[in-house]
């Protein structure tokens, strides 16, 4: 199959001024990664620090293979939702290697506000969960929380998702034989006693881990009984008397080896279910697409462009290339994984919708997994004398898509409004994972505010899992597809289709 062809000329001006604005976009993102990365202020982190503590990333990098990438999720959970809190919301959650396994990393960070769980910390700890379940990921919880932020309990206990979910998801994973594995390193209370105790294997750490419903102080409050906090639920009562925990470790890097050997004994890591082909780069250089996204109410490029420089040499089999025009349908690769492709070009039509359906079936019947790259201003006006048809073949789409049972993942590369992110596998149509670039807007019409549509909003809010830069598509859509391809095939049972 040969290359695409790319009519982009780089050198215009109208291309440099796309390409200084998203490269501001992805500078300002980069500034608010870098403060979720910093965590605590500089005080509550020398205090960590002091106490002879890692910082809870230094903690990730020491559990982790030499190397290994660490893909975040919600890395800009809660940002400017909560005074004095940095995003994240109190916690870090993300996919790396231990001992040559993909695993699923939830830390508290102690160095913000104590640990403590607010309404959009306990949501970002249920979707890593979610996520870490779809693709059948051991979870380590590195716990070091004063358990619920009171005031903000009714984001935090009565409902579906929030910290209730925390442990029935744990239960149920390991019910299906997801390991769940703990490492208490400071004081943690009410809820972040139960996280650990609910575990498989739990590692706590000497002088340092302790878990109880009520701290000494509320003890106190309650009974005026002085007690401390060894007899009440410190490290040595836990793994001597109450068998809570069942590694007892003397420091942070000794609880890390622990839990290494813990993850190397878990049996053979899952194999891929497919075949990837040598992978190699596009032929049209990815740093390109920042002058290719679309910004404001400007036109977007055309959608082979985006293709162009995100598959392995820039090869992708159109289907049905004279129908449906609006919506490009096709295989390629990513780093030498199969993909299809549905990216749209233009409102969707009555054919686009067809099409996409076709489509998104065959992909189906191979056991190929989809990628969404969606820029559509919505469905077309159904009024027209060739789009009357479009309710029917429009309801195609959304069956074919909310049925398809390979993984899906959904990327912003512009505008996603309407129905139209409904139908090109929008957050409610459950992803695998829904990316943004930093120019993208999605809302339920063209006229939101910015500050509600913009990419930052959807990531504070979780309604995406990360916004990435163009340029780092290839790689976090391979890290994802490898995860994706070792959990078992599953059949796909489509809904009625209205002919």
């Amino acid at each position: 199959m040969s290359p695409m062809s790319s009519a982009v000329a780089t050198d215009t001006v109208a291309f440099q001024r796309r390409r200084d604005a998203c490269l501001s976009m992805m500078a300002a993102l980069q500034a608010r990664r870098e403060e979720a990365s910093v965590g605590g202020n500089e005080k509550a982190r020398r205090l960590h620090k002091s106490r002879g503590q890692m910082l809870p990333r230094e903690r990730i990098t020491a559990l982790l293979d030499p190397g290994s990438p660490f893909l975040e999720i919600g890395q800009l959970t809660a940002a400017d939702l909560y005074e004095g809190v940095p995003p994240g919301a109190t916690i870090i959650t993300g996919v790396g290697q231990v001992c040559g396994r993909a695993c699923m990393l939830i830390v508290n960070d102690p160095t913000v506000k104590g640990g403590t769980m607010f309404g959009m910390t306990t949501k970002r700890h249920v979707r890593a969960q979610l996520f870490a379940w779809q693709h059948r990921l051991p979870c380590i919880t590195m716990v070091q929380s004063g358990g619920a932020f009171l005031p903000d309990l009714e984001n935090i206990f009565p409902d579906e998702g929030q910290g209730g979910s925390v442990m029935y998801n744990q239960v149920k994973m390991s019910s299906e034989g997801i390991a769940q594995i703990a490492l208490v390193f400071g004081p943690s209370t009410a809820g972040g006693a139960y996280i650990p105790a609910l575990c498989d294997e739990v590692v706590i750490i000497r002088n340092r881990g302790a878990m109880f419903l009520g701290s000494p102080q509320l003890v106190f409050a309650a009974t005026g009984e002085v007690v401390d906090i060894e007899p009440l639920g410190g490290a040595e009562m836990h793994s001597r008397v109450s068998g809570v925990t069942d590694h007892l470790a003397e420091d942070d890097a000794h609880a890390l080896q622990i839990t290494r050997r813990i993850v190397a004994h878990l049996g053979a890591p899952p194999g891929l279910r497919w075949t990837p082909a040598a992978a190699e780069p596009p032929k049209y250089d990815p740093q390109e697409l920042a002058g290719l996204v679309r910004i404001g109410e400007q036109p977007g490029a055309d959608g082979r462009e985006i293709i162009a420089r995100m598959v392995d040499g820039s090869r992708f089999q159109e289907f049905k290339q004279l129908h449906g025009e609006t919506l490009l349908c096709g295989f390629a690769r990513i780093e030498g994984f199969e993909v299809g492709i549905l990216a749209n070009n233009g409102e969707l039509t009555a054919q686009a919708g067809a099409k996409g359906a076709h489509f998104v079936e065959l992909c189906c019947q191979r056991d190929i997994p989809l990628l969404f790259l969606v820029d559509s201003p919505g469905f077309a006006d159904s009024d027209l004398p060739d789009q009357r048809g479009l309710g029917r073949h429009g309801a195609k789409l959304f069956n074919a898509v909310a049925n398809a049972d390979v993984p899906k993942f959904t990327l912003i590369t512009g505008h996603a409004y309407g129905a139209a992110c409904y139908a090109m596998c929008g957050r409610a149509f459950k992803p695998s994972a829904l990316l943004m670039w930093p120019n993208a807007r999605a809302a339920a019409a063209r006229d939101a505010a910015d500050d509600v549509a913009g990419a930052l909003n959807w990531a504070r809010h979780l309604w995406c899992d990360m916004v990435i830069a163009p340029a780092e598509t290839r790689a976090v859509l391979a890290q994802l597809l490898d995860m994706a391809g070792r959990t078992p095939a599953k059949p796909t049972a489509f809904a009625v289709f209205r002919m």
